[in-house]
């Protein structure tokens, strides 16, 4: 009981100024620049969501320990349907999320993608920003998750020229 107490404690404490004082402006226009510059090399969208808290009807009934992780994949994929990074021409789209209060980190691959790269395909893309999240380093870790994953879109769906890739997302972070 003590565990979900504190899991409710930590999703009120915290809200969106922590997750511009995660990213902050600043960062977060560099990490936007470095998705453009990646959206040039491939068709593929992304979208970086940093989320400090989950709203509480998303947490009733306070979820215990071995719920977690689901919880935070059905938010990434809320996200990834209310960001419409889902609705790329090609399908395309790929969402990294971080959940603040607990910590933890999504990908999200819309179908197209998904068919060429499992989903444990992401594991050290997420480990490594799991690594400089924990060393305080945010954006740095969130900037080589971009890369990585332009990396993996820049295989399989390499650019066309800019008139047939139109830009389907804000090149933005967004703080939640």
């Amino acid at each position: 009981m003590a565990g979900r107490l504190a899991r409710m404690v930590r999703h009120l404490w915290l809200d969106e100024a922590d997750s511009r004082r995660a990213v902050p402006p600043a960062a977060a226009q560099r990490l936007a620049e470095q998705v453009a510059a990646s959206e040039r090399r491939h068709t593929g969208e992304i979208g970086v969501c940093v989320e400090a808290s989950l709203p509480l009807d998303w947490l009733w009934p306070v979820p215990d320990e071995a719920a977690v992780p689901a919880l935070v994949r059905r938010r990434a994929l809320s996200w990834f349907g209310q960001l419409g990074v889902w609705d790329t021409p090609d399908n395309n789209g790929v969402l990294v999320y971080v959940l603040l209060a607990e910590r933890a980190i999504e990908i999200v691959a819309d179908r197209a993608l998904a068919q060429h790269v499992p989903p444990d395909a992401w594991a050290p893309v997420l480990d490594g920003l799991r690594a400089a999240w924990r060393a305080d380093e945010p954006e740095h870790g969130l900037a080589q998750a971009v890369e990585a994953v332009g990396q993996v879109l820049e295989t399989h769906f390499p650019a066309r020229t800019a008139q047939e890739r139109p830009n389907a997302l804000p090149d933005a972070v967004w703080c939640c």
